[in-house]
């Protein structure tokens, strides 16, 4: 079981390459408006709740 998973590990590193530039900026910028929107969605919650419960 251990053998098993150790040899698909290194299959898989052995398929991975390292991302280009342009590639590498495009995923850092979708992970920063998923961070942000998701920052954005639950500070208007909060806001809500404040008027609210206030």
């Amino acid at each position: 079981m251990i053998a098993k998973a150790i040899s698909e590990t290194r299959r898989i590193l052995r398929l991975t390459r390292k991302p280009k530039s342009s590639e590498f900026n495009e995923s850092s910028k979708i992970c920063a408006a998923g961070i942000l929107l998701t920052g954005f969605v639950g500070f208007i919650i909060f806001l809500i709740f404040r008027v609210l419960f206030d």
